[in-house]
């Protein structure tokens, strides 16, 4: 892709197998079914297992954009921990806990801004952006002699990968990023110019609905046609997909209407987001959705305490140096069809499946063999904290 274009190529196998099942009328299936029990959508026991799991992953907490300059910051609330993010002089990124060594008080409050040093409100202890050394303590001479050197903010694990910031919670050490996205994720996040692009918009939703069903609707590509009749299912075909599975990872491509058309005129045909439309599930909770002119970037977080809520976070990513009034018109387009089919479609149909869930937790959702890129969630899933699945 050239620095002027906004579409991105598309690989020419996915291509031809996509028209492939145009022309056949099928789709990418897993080898058999597979069964969930519904318990596992309702079970604060299982959503406490699951928050552990998220903990000891990489997970994605900001984007490389919201941290342009030495100082520059973000408070972020992640699976219940205050996190602190801050550029670093040398240019890296760290993450903090926002949490003071004195009495547990938040050192930053704000959501975003630009600090040498943060201090906390409670008692006025200071620690340093730059490394988050303690730096100051009213009174020192009250509390003995503090050991700085073991007293400055706790500071977590982060990677920068494709302009994504990641952190993990509570992972052992030396873990390489490199391996936990692979090749193909990079092959695949590469052409899009990420660490080059910036947030043209940023939603965040809380919903009555648990994390995996919220991540179950946007992976599935059997839906469109039916709940989306006025909308995204007059824009991206139904039951006709191809799924990539990458490790733990894995990506769904979907053929766009017009592609559809050109199959069947008989068309010279070119695989290209401006056709085919594709969804990157970055495992656990991320999800990367390839448009004509932008990236939509999702993360779904359980909520502590409460399996039968999320939360929904959403950016619009695009690179500046393609951005134009016309693009501009059409990307804020791309969100009203979006924001009508999520708001209007898929989460009210969501709310109904967990409130079904909390009614009747004792029997199973089925995932059937052309639902194969919603399996690959569970299968991951299930390999990491198992699961009783039949």
């Amino acid at each position: 892709m050239s620095q002027g274009t906004s579409s991105v190529r598309v690989d020419n196998s996915v291509a031809q197998r996509l028209i492939e099942h145009i022309r056949n009328k099928t789709t990418d299936t897993a080898p058999s079914e597979l069964r969930i029990p519904i318990d596992q959508f309702v079970n604060p026991a299982r959503a406490e297992a699951e928050i552990a799991l998220l903990k000891s992953l990489p997970v994605i907490v900001a984007h490389v954009s919201e941290l342009k300059d030495t100082g520059s910051y973000v408070t972020r609330e992640v699976l219940g921990v205050a996190l602190l993010i801050v550029r670093q002089s040398d240019g890296t990124v760290a993450a903090f806990h926002n949490m003071c060594r004195h009495r547990g008080g938040r050192v930053e409050q704000a959501a975003a801004g630009s600090k040498r040093v943060f201090m906390c409100q409670y008692h006025g202890w200071a620690y340093n952006s730059e490394g988050g050394n303690l730096r100051h303590v009213p009174y020192e001479e009250s509390f003995g002699t503090i050991d700085r050197s073991c007293n400055g903010l706790k500071r977590f694990t982060t990677h920068v990968r494709h302009g994504f910031v990641l952190v993990e919670l509570s992972g052992a050490p030396g873990r390489s990023i490199e391996e936990y996205f692979g090749p193909e994720v990079d092959a695949e996040l590469a052409p899009w110019g990420l660490e080059r692009s910036q947030i043209f918009l940023d939603k965040s939703f809380t919903l009555d609905i648990n994390w995996k069903l919220v991540m179950d609707g946007a992976v599935d590509s059997m839906h469109p046609q039916f709940l989306h009749v006025g909308g995204v299912g007059k824009l991206v075909a139904t039951h006709t997909a191809v799924f990539q599975a990458y490790g733990r990872h894995g990506k769904l491509f979907q053929p766009r209407r017009k592609l559809e058309q050109l199959v069947r005129e008989g068309a010279e045909l070119e695989g290209s987001s401006k056709y085919i439309s594709s969804l990157l599930l970055l495992y656990p909770n991320a999800l990367i959705i390839g448009a004509p002119d932008h990236v939509e970037f999702w993360t779904v977080w359980p909520v502590p305490g409460n399996p039968n809520k999320s939360t929904v976070h959403i950016r619009f990513l695009v690179r500046p140096e393609i951005l134009s009034p016309e693009m501009e018109s059409r990307i804020n387009a791309s969100w009203d069809i979006l924001s009508n089919a999520a708001q209007k479609e898929d989460w009210p149909m969501e709310e109904f499946i967990q409130k079904n869930a909390q009614a009747n937790p004792d029997g199973t959702f089925v995932y059937g063999k052309n639902e194969r890129a919603a399996q690959h969630l569970h299968w991951q899933l299930i390999q990491d904290l198992g699961n009783g699945t039949t």
